[in-house]
């Protein structure tokens, strides 16, 4: 009757659980769509505002050649904070479409950051009063649920048990190893990446955006994908999005292997029984 209570009780607990992340998820659509309708026509009356501009200044200027004072208008707009393409028209580039508003939210809740208009900036103080605690909720119960038994309980009993490693050194070669992981997947193979993708970057360049991007401090100034299409940039904007998560998610895990992964002095002496 107690084991039959106790398996009640979990499928409770994981329908609930089920039900948070899919109101997380809905959650950060909404938050997508509001700051795309708050911050693209902003976008669009500035990039109207600057083409008219630069219109006007060709009229009356007709000894300026277009192609030069494009690129003098793109080298000026490289060094500057905002990154609204607005040297065309018709230009793909956007900042707030969907997706990338869907990414700047994801960028939010995770405690990145990021630029906004009067009106956004209100919205985003009471968005992140409710997103961020329920993010960090819903990362460490992931975290609990599924990685755990996976990336740290697993690994741990596999070298104490089937290596013979006390359990003590087993935690310290786990976390070694865990740590080597991450830092491959997470900023050497997307750094030689990157640097494959983009001729214009160097080595520094690759890593620095790498490094910037996941610790928190935004995009470090570097635009990747400035030069792509609109489906590559925001399908690049959705694999960075996802690999802040799962940098979150793994760091979560980490953090769990280094408070649990040595245990008292009881407990291992009964895993060294049982072995």
């Amino acid at each position: 009757m107690g084991q039959l209570a106790s398996s009640v009780g979990q499928f409770c607990q994981m329908n609930v659980f089920v039900c948070l992340v899919l109101c997380h998820l809905l959650f950060v659509l909404l938050g997508g769509l509001v700051f795309t309708a708050v911050e693209k026509p902003l976008e669009e009356e500035l990039r109207a505002e600057v083409e008219e501009l630069r219109h006007s200044f060709l009229q009356e200027n007709p000894c300026v050649d277009e192609g030069r004072l494009s690129k003098l208008l793109q080298k000026a707009l490289s060094v500057h904070d905002s990154d609204v393409a607005v040297l065309k028209a018709d230009a793909d580039e956007r900042r707030y479409d969907f997706i990338s508003s869907l990414c700047f939210v994801v960028a939010t809740l995770t405690t990145m950051g990021g630029h906004a208009s009067d009106e956004a900036k209100l919205f985003c103080i009471f968005y992140c009063t409710l997103g961020i605690p329920l993010t960090l909720f819903i990362l460490t119960r992931l975290s609990n649920l599924l990685l755990l038994p996976v990336v740290t309980h697993a690994p741990l009993n596999h070298l104490h048990f089937y290596w013979g490693l006390p359990y003590n050194r087993a935690a310290l070669v786990h976390a070694v190893l865990l740590t080597v992981l991450v830092v491959t997947l997470l900023f050497l193979l997307p750094t030689f990446l990157i640097f494959a993708i983009e001729p214009d970057w160097s080595l520094l360049d690759a890593l620095f955006f790498c490094f910037v991007t996941l610790s928190t401090v935004g995009q470090g100034g570097n635009s990747l994908g400035r030069s792509w299409g609109p489906a590559a940039k925001e399908t690049l904007e959705l694999l960075i999005t996802c690999k802040c998560n799962d940098m979150h998610l793994l760091l979560k895990s980490s953090n769990s292997t280094a408070l649990n992964g040595f245990p008292s002095s009881t407990v291992q002496n009964k895993l060294d029984r049982s072995k």
